[in-house]
């Protein structure tokens, strides 16, 4: 099972890399509403979530009053693509020292001391590092096209790009 989900992160990271890569360098303050992540804390949230959600799930539970949820700030854009590069790094360890007893273990979220939920790990990660990574880079695909910045393919083509033309 963790083999599915090691080739699910790699070629996720193939198509994260150039959403990454057309994060402008002058727009890092920009954001499409004042309750809006700046572009640049969510591209960095896109770069980093794999290790966060990787160093989330290695524990046994995890009470979100005790988690700062505040948006990092990059200093620039070029640390997005070493955040990527390191954070990959740390996820592909994590997920490849899984076996079926881990991936099967119940991981728990708290609030307060009080249990919000509990599934097996594997749902954790299903749900948290990839689709909620894929919900971010389309988020940032948004930001993208309303600085009318080409966006990149995700699954397919996009009004910018279109490889079976």
């Amino acid at each position: 099972m963790n083999e599915a989900l090691i080739a699910e992160l790699e070629q996720e990271s193939i198509t994260t890399r150039p959403f990454l890569e057309s994060v402008p360098a002058d727009k890092m303050d920009w954001r499409p509403h004042e309750k809006s992540m700046t572009l640049g804390q969510l591209a960095l949230h896109v770069a980093g979530l794999p290790a966060s959600i990787c160093a989330m799930a290695s524990a046994e539970d995890v009470d979100a009053a005790n988690v700062d949820f505040t948006p990092a700030t990059p200093g620039s854009a070029n640390e997005l693509i070493p955040t990527l590069a390191a954070s990959l790094e740390k996820a592909r360890a994590y997920l490849e020292g899984l076996d079926e007893d881990l991936l099967m273990q119940d991981w728990t979220l708290k609030n307060n001391g009080e249990v919000a939920f509990t599934v097996p790990r594997v749902a954790l990660l299903r749900s948290l590092l990839f689709n909620h990574w894929y919900h971010h880079r389309g988020q940032l695909s948004v930001y993208l096209r309303m600085l009318d910045i080409p966006v990149p393919i995700a699954y397919g083509r996009t009004a910018d790009f279109d490889p079976f033309a």
